[in-house]
């Protein structure tokens, strides 16, 4: 079969190289449609349970992760010329296009008590600029008595107050998010040059906006980056540029076909699918590599250009098909998971792995026989011996010494063993970002001032109409959110408990000290004084800022009632749920789950013991937390199924468990060893991090295969001798493997060189892995080859690997192929077949 595509690939260049660029240009027009996405990834499935509640509530109540928070700490501000700046730039953010609302202590409302007509008003504090340093510090008085919104706009320790930006979620998750935030950023520096006051920013809209701008930065980068790195190996290996340019074109069309791929499946640029195109450079120049040193080899022993190709397709054709196949597993895998983010993934990878194949194994012969015949300096390579003394002396180890080979290997492992029992499981909602980025220094800075910036919800549910306003109820909520005080990672809560405060505190004239829960009875003369008062309702930094801050309290057609408003931003519609906001400092997923469960829980259901009342955690943080878990788990599973897959592809090539054997425990040992280095180091292990334990076995096993591969044809050879086998497997495909390997060392290792965490451990484990992976396949596996028969030179049982190409072995004779029905236009007349040279080293040979 395969010496029949080679001919037909040769015959028909000319529509062929139509024929793919046709859909070359296709896929270039389609991928000029492709989008970054501005989605927050999910990760939980939508079935599960947490899952489901959280769209529940943000039904209910809206959104949870759109605030946006510039933050300050500047005495300077309270000047009046900066107030007034930060007056100016408050209303410039809220006339700012994508931006619901914005409050800040400029635009802070107070209730007031309207005896007259029994009901509160809310007021503006700051109804106008002020105009002198008397009226502001007069003002700011004020401001320092309003009890609600101490630790929420204003640190009541450091002084600190921040800008809160409620983001419209038709802006948030579409391409018009970049240009509002580059609008605000904008409006945010103009202020800081004018005043010389530093502004910190923070929340999910700005976290989830630079990585989408690090992505596309980054996805550019490690373009140019891995065709330059593979470039400089290619010549180093090849030392003509031909060897460069044209397998770098033939990658460079598989990229564009990626990419278009992307498109016609209706997904976007991840940060996972953005590395696709860099992966497929760093692995489909292996696949001309490997083509291309068997035609140079096969060249120099026919002389004729297209009986080297014919050879080079019909001898490592199907080899180099099951290496892809291998490879591709390792993204397969990801396609039976429900995680949207993996699922894409996995079905792009796959198909660009495959897409890279055929493209290579047909422009490969194309593009070489059309060019004209390699010069004997071209061919020099084939003769160099680099590694011949390392490739000795491992023949020396697997053959005299594989007692050591094993007590080293038992070491190792059980090193590996200990550095993986000290994984752990740890994430945060930014630790893919540089420790020393802007991102997380301004994430300090919140942190220190107001306790954290990442949402948490509590759903308080009576199960009763309007049983969220009795009073017994709403003391225990205010139990609960004087516990969450006493957490140095929360911040104060708001609810309808502390907007309930407030009013007595207005309804005593604006006494701080009746900052508390109305008793008895005081509760219903507070409660019709609200039921009667129509205002915009004043809420701290929540998503229910888009309610109130565009309002001004004066404006009776743009206001509802109070007791609205209300219901709206605190309960739901019934009055049967109440809503407890606060935000929390990014402390990790593990201690996340000690102080949701170990701590928050446990006073959850001492307070409601007995109540029938439903009290849950819900919201973007925990849903971020769960996701981590989820995708752990389902890495886990796509890990075995891994290594069902490709020990399945080994048995139906050789079709011997023994040869699964071999296969996959050297490719174990790798993986146990990897895992070690990251237990050792202080890798923790996250989604980023263990998918690549599934990326690594399906590229690791490459070598297994190739290595068997040659074994078994060495096997058929010389008459089943074991040890002569492995010494012809090691000299000849051992320097093809350590080529190969340094390419895709070389590649991985530019993703070292990215700022977010997960691709710069992509780049150091998998170079890891593959490093690690070379001396398990060049030294155990022939040992373990060895081993299984007694280690001597003795003839293997037929059955241990079937041949998979009967010819595979065989030199072509020119009497097999007819060439003359191959019309070559525009090279030169074929020639007749050069006296056979003398071997050399099969570089491209599986």
């Amino acid at each position: 079969m395969w010496s029949k595509l080679a001919l037909l690939i040769i015959k028909n260049r000319r529509l062929l190289v139509g024929l793919l660029a046709i859909i070359t240009a296709f896929m270039a027009w389609k991928a000029k449609d492709v989008e970054m996405t501005y989605d927050f990834a999910q990760v939980v499935s939508p079935d599960d349970p947490d899952m489901v509640y959280f769209q529940q509530f943000k039904r209910t109540f809206g959104e949870d992760g759109n605030v946006l928070v510039l933050g300050l700490q500047d005495s300077s501000v309270y000047r009046l010329g900066n107030f007034n700046e930060l007056r100016l730039l408050t209303d410039t953010l809220s006339k700012e296009e994508g931006v619901s609302g914005v409050l800040s202590v400029t635009k802070l409302i107070q209730l007031t008590k309207d005896t007259a007509n029994q009901r509160f008003a809310a007021e503006p504090i700051f109804r106008t600029f002020p105009q002198t340093q008397k009226e502001l510090d007069s003002l700011m008085r004020i401001v320092n008595r309003q009890e609600f919104y101490k630790g929420q706009l204003i640190s009541p320790t450091t002084g600190a107050t921040l800008l809160a930006l409620t983001m419209d979620p038709k802006y948030l998750n579409s391409s018009k998010r970049q240009a509002v935030m580059k609008n605000i950023l904008d409006h945010a520096e103009r202020f800081t040059k004018k005043t010389g006051i530093r502004l910190h920013y923070a929340g999910l809209p700005y976290v989830r906006s630079t990585m989408t701008t690090k992505v596309a930065g980054e996805m550019k980068f490690f373009l140019m980056l891995a065709a330059l790195v593979t470039s400089a190996t290619l010549l180093v290996f090849f030392r003509t540029w031909s060897a460069v340019v044209f397998p770098l074109l033939i990658v460079g069309v598989a990229v564009v076909w990626c990419v278009g791929t992307i498109v016609l499946l209706g997904y976007k640029i991840t940060l996972l699918t953005g590395l696709i195109p860099s992966i497929l450079i760093v692995i489909g120049i292996p696949n001309c590599t490997y083509l291309l040193s068997r035609y140079h080899y096969d060249y120099r022993i026919s002389g004729n250009q297209v009986l080297a190709m014919v050879r080079v397709v019909r001898k490592i054709g199907l080899v180099t098909l099951m290496n892809n196949t291998s490879t591709a597993i390792g993204f397969f895998v990801f396609c039976f998971t429900n995680i949207a983010i993996l699922y894409q993934f996995g079905w792009v990878a796959t198909i660009s792995i495959f897409a890279a194949f055929f493209i290579s194994i047909i422009l490969v012969p194309i593009v070489f026989t059309y060019l004209p015949p390699p010069t004997p300096k071209q061919l020099e390579h084939l003769d160099a011996k680099p590694l011949t003394k390392l490739l000795e002396f491992f023949d020396y180890l697997v053959l005299e010494r594989r007692g050591t080979v094993y007590g080293i290997a038992f070491v190792l492992c059980a090193l590996g063993a200990l550095g993986a029992s000290k994984l752990q499981s740890v994430s945060y909602m930014v630790d893919d970002l540089p420790k020393n980025s802007s991102v997380n220094s301004d994430l300090k800075f919140f942190e220190e001032h107001f306790n954290g910036v990442m949402p948490l919800e509590i759903v308080v549910d009576t199960g009763k109409k309007r049983g969220i306003l009795k009073l017994s109820n709403l003391e225990r909520i205010d139990r609960l959110e004087n516990y969450l005080r006493t957490q140095p990672q929360l911040t104060s809560p708001i609810s309808i408990v502390t907007f309930l405060k407030a009013a007595t505190q207005t309804f005593y004239n604006g006494d701080p000290s009746y900052y508390r829960l109305p008793d008895n009875s005081e509760r219903n003369f507070i409660l019709s004084y609200l039921a009667r008062s129509r205002s915009a309702v004043p809420v701290a930094s929540d998503s229910t800022a888009a309610d109130s801050t565009k309002t001004v309290a004066t404006s009776p057609k743009a206001a509802a009632s109070m007791n609205d408003k209300l219901l709206r931003s605190f309960t739901d519609s019934l009055g049967q749920k109440a809503r407890i906001s606060l935000k929390i400092a990014d402390i990790g997923s593990r201690n996340l789950d000690t102080l949701l469960i170990t701590k928050i829980q446990p006073q959850i259901n001492e307070i409601f013991k007995g109540t029938g009342m439903e009290v849950r955690m819900t919201g973007t943080t925990i849903l971020f937390t769960k996701g981590n878990e989820y995708v752990i788990g389902t890495l886990k599973e796509s890990l075995v199924l891994a290594f069902a897959l490709v020990g399945l592809i080994v048995l139906i090539l050789f079709r011997s468990i023994r040869s699964v054997f071999f296969t996959l425990l050297p490719n174990f040992v790798t993986l146990l060893l990897t895992a070690g280095i990251m237990g050792f180091f202080g890798i923790a292990l996250k989604p980023a991090t263990a998918l690549i334990f599934c990326i690594a076995l399906g590229i690791d096993g490459d070598n297994s295969i190739h290595l068997l591969a040659k074994f078994r044809q060495e096997m058929a050879a010389n008459g089943r001798r074991v040890k002569a086998a492995i010494s012809t497997t090691l000299s000849e495909a051992g320097t093809s493997m350590i080529y190969t390997s340094i390419v895709l060392f070389v590649g991985f290792s530019i993703f070292a060189f990215s700022e977010f965490g997960g691709t710069k451990a992509l780049g150091l484990l998998m170079s890891a892995s593959l490093l690690i992976t070379n001396f398990s396949n060049l030294i155990l596996l022939p040992a373990l080859l060895v081993t299984f028969e007694h280690g001597k030179d003795e003839t293997i049982d037929s059955a241990l690997i079937q041949h998979y190409d009967e010819q595979y072995h065989e030199e072509d004779d020119d009497l097999e192929l007819n060439l003359n029905r191959i019309k070559v236009k525009p090279g030169a007349t074929l020639p007749p077949v050069a006296p056979t040279a003398p071997q050399g080293n099969q570089p491209g040979e599986a």
